[in-house]
């Protein structure tokens, strides 16, 4: 019996259609990537924790000096920064193994000790066993980056900056009295012999003496450092009975995070302060936009109040799992995805990308990447906005600093 050529073609006709490329759709492509993200869990920073803070209980001893990235943040961020290599590999931006190419990777840090073990460390997770670059300026210098207002820019004005910050909080006083019941909170835990457990001077912001910054007198000041070393033992792996001396649960820890938070919207979320903080910083993401050059992936490690001032630019709020809204975690950060379509148009795609609070804690190589949405700019599934578009977005947020 002959068989007929005929049943051949199904699967000729799929086979064509599966490797003839111009039969396949177009698909948009993600042509680079750059993240401003938080250093990792640190040790308790100098007066993070006041000595007017009275427990019944001391404190618990840290395995790094002040203020330093701790060896399990370090674990923590070669974990965060082996499950960034998946996400960028299945993106299409950088291979998934091997050594990048030193023109497709960039990472730079802020000038403090921490910033550059964290940078070192994310390396180490990124590309193990290769010499990846981790620039900065030299320790104790200040770079624009990160500590704009430290440079004293000229076009800062600190009347402009308390109005500001009057308007977006309503005053020292009502942002207080907002965050009553999370102070309430925290003088429980802390269980001190006497009530409160950290006296303060009365809620206020006022222009600092030089006239260079801002100052922040009140419970939130006292507090918010406080309420960061509770969150901070929990993610160091501390047992729990150690952790808030066992009063405390991972949601606790998360409410208690909104007065860590509280601090941001005084220094970094307030349009006037957002501009400043943010500035050179947009003028970096700009040029990494619209230049061919530019690398495959960018990174910038700096602080929370970084991370804290772009969400307030881009308006959007930033959250990751077991943590209070806008109050950016350890090694979390804003990611903006440059895409471009098949007709080769352009745009960018926003996410908060970040470990849970659990998995931080754990050291697991796993990070959610969470879309955020741009109100007026956003298109379609995938919530881009058109790349003209989100440039002049950025053009307008930082223009008193300009």
């Amino acid at each position: 019996m002959s068989l007929s050529p005929f049943w051949m073609l199904p699967a000729l006709a799929g086979l064509l259609c599966t490797a003839t490329p111009g039969l396949a759709r177009p698909q948009p492509s993600t042509e680079r990537v750059i993240l401003l993200m938080r250093h990792g869990v640190r040790s308790p920073l100098d007066g993070e924790v006041p000595a007017g803070t009275r427990t019944r209980h001391p404190w618990p001893r840290w395995t790094a000096p002040a203020e330093q990235v701790t060896p399990h943040g370090a674990a923590a961020l070669r974990a965060l920064a082996q499950a960034d290599r998946r996400w960028l590999a299945t993106a299409g931006v950088l291979p998934i193994q091997g050594c990048p190419a030193p023109e497709s990777l960039r990472i730079w840090t802020n000038s403090s000790p921490r910033t550059i073990a964290s940078g070192t460390y994310y390396a180490q997770g990124f590309a193990p066993g290769c010499a990846l670059a981790v620039g900065h300026k030299p320790v104790g210098t200040t770079d624009a980056l990160f500590e704009p207002l430290n440079l004293h820019p000229p076009r800062f004005d600190a009347g402009k900056a308390v109005e500001s910050i009057q308007r977006y909080t309503g005053g020292a006083g009502a942002l207080t009295e907002r965050h009553r019941a999370g102070l309430a909170m925290l003088e429980r835990v802390l269980a001190c012999p006497a009530t409160p457990c950290s006296p303060a001077a009365p809620s206020a912001v006022a222009a600092s003496a030089d006239g260079h910054g801002i100052d922040l007198a009140g419970p939130i000041r006292a507090a918010s450092g406080t309420a960061q070393v509770l969150m901070l033992q929990y993610l160091e792996g501390l047992p729990m009975a150690q952790v808030g001396w066992g009063r405390v649960s991972p949601a606790t820890l998360a409410q208690l995070g909104a007065v860590h938070g509280a601090l941001f919207d005084v220094f970094s979320r307030p349009p006037y302060m957002a501009a400043f903080q943010m500035a050179p910083t947009v003028d970096r993401i700009t040029h990494d936009l619209i230049d061919d050059h530019a690398p495959a992936f960018d990174l910038l490690v700096g602080h929370d109040t970084n991370v804290a001032a772009l969400a307030a630019v881009l308006g959007v709020a930033v959250q990751a799992p077991g943590f209070a809204e806008n109050d950016p975690s350890p090694g979390g950060g804003i990611a903006i995805a440059l895409i471009r379509a098949p007709d080769g148009t352009k745009a960018v795609r926003l996410w908060y990308r970040s470990q849970s609070a659990a998995d931080i804690r754990t050291a697991r190589a796993s990070a959610a990447w969470i879309p955020l949405r741009l109100a007026g700019c956003d298109e379609g599934a995938e919530h881009r906005c058109p790349l003209p578009r989100f440039l002049k977005r950025l053009e307008i947020a930082t223009a008193a600093a300009r």
